[in-house]
């Protein structure tokens, strides 16, 4: 029975070799799978619609949120490393000011 359901290869007039495929359905896409917006009217207005928009906000929003944390944290520390640098020239001035008097 096996033997039966594997597509044997047939020839043609040009010699080209010709396999069935082992699928029986094929694939068909829907409307909205390809991750296009809905079309306008009821279809954009329902609780799923407005639910999907909300939560991706809210990720929008955490993800800058976070970027925004990451940013600050980073002026902090130059800012630290500013007035270390800035010290560290007034000491400098401050020692070669002395030293020359």
């Amino acid at each position: 029975m096996f033997r039966q359901a594997i597509a044997r290869p047939m020839v043609t007039a040009n010699r080209a070799v010709l396999q069935r495929s082992f699928s029986a359905a094929v694939p068909r896409m829907g409307e909205g799978d390809t991750g296009a917006p809905r079309s306008g009217g009821a279809a954009s207005s329902d609780a799923f619609t407005k639910r999907e928009a909300a939560q991706e906000a809210i990720y929008i929003r955490e993800k800058e949120l976070e970027k925004l944390g990451s940013l600050k944290k980073k002026i902090t520390e130059q800012r630290k490393h500013l007035d270390e640098l800035e010290g560290h020239i007034d000491k400098l001035t401050k020692e070669q000011n002395g030293a020359g008097q």
